[in-house]
């Protein structure tokens, strides 16, 4: 593989993971709702969650999304309803009291549970892996393996997310040391969950790639 095909597929991996959709959404509103102790447990999500939905489409899975009008529709169905029930979750999130401390404040959700949360809205998402599918063949060379190639982007890719994920956590928990009042958590909470429902039912429109 040429320096120049890793390049390329950094640099667009790069723009196409800084563009926030549902996942970036939802580390923003654990790391405001919960601040930086929970960062680790974010980040593990989307890297676990983005290595499942690349994984499932070099197994074919992609390919079988974008062809299949049924199981498209009950994968998008799935993440869309999850997708909405999280926004609602958040919606309803109890606000923290200015006096108590950031530990207490992580005590309302388990990491496990964020950890979860975040590898779910990660890798059940059938834009995602149809998206794999188009996106890979672009940077491959068919002159040489294809294993080694795939492996190599897909830890390039994975690093980045890793990357990308944590800055959004860090800068969110660091927004989150300004908000103290109730009344501004509340805010957050709320357009944090109404973003995370109007994703949702993003997700329940979308249209197979090759429809």
């Amino acid at each position: 593989m040429s320096i120049e095909h890793w390049l390329a597929f950094a640099a667009a991996s790069a723009v196409m993971l800084a563009i926030p959709g549902p996942t970036i959404l939802l580390v923003i509103s654990y790391a405001l709702s919960h601040g930086r102790k929970t960062t680790r447990a974010i980040v593990a999500g989307v890297a676990l969650g983005d290595f499942t939905a690349m994984t499932a489409s070099m197994l074919g899975l992609g390919a079988l999304l974008a062809t299949s009008a049924g199981i498209f529709t009950v994968l998008k169905w799935v993440g869309a309803a999850y997708l909405v029930w999280l926004g609602i979750k958040l919606w309803r999130a109890p606000v923290v009291p200015p006096q108590e401390t950031e530990g207490d404040a992580t005590t309302t959700e388990r990491p496990i549970r964020i950890f979860l949360h975040t590898y779910v809205v990660t890798a059940l998402n059938p834009k995602s892996i149809v998206f794999f599918v188009a996106f890979l063949p672009q940077f491959l060379d068919a002159t040489l393996p294809l294993l080694p190639q795939m492996m190599i982007f897909e830890t390039t890719f994975l690093v980045l997310a890793t990357l990308n994920a944590t800055t959004y956590a860090l800068m969110a928990s660091a927004a989150r040391k300004t908000i103290r009042k109730p009344n501004i958590q509340r805010i957050v909470n709320r357009t944090g969950g109404t973003l995370l429902i109007g994703a949702g039912f993003l997700t329940a429109g979308l249209r197979r790639a090759a429809g």
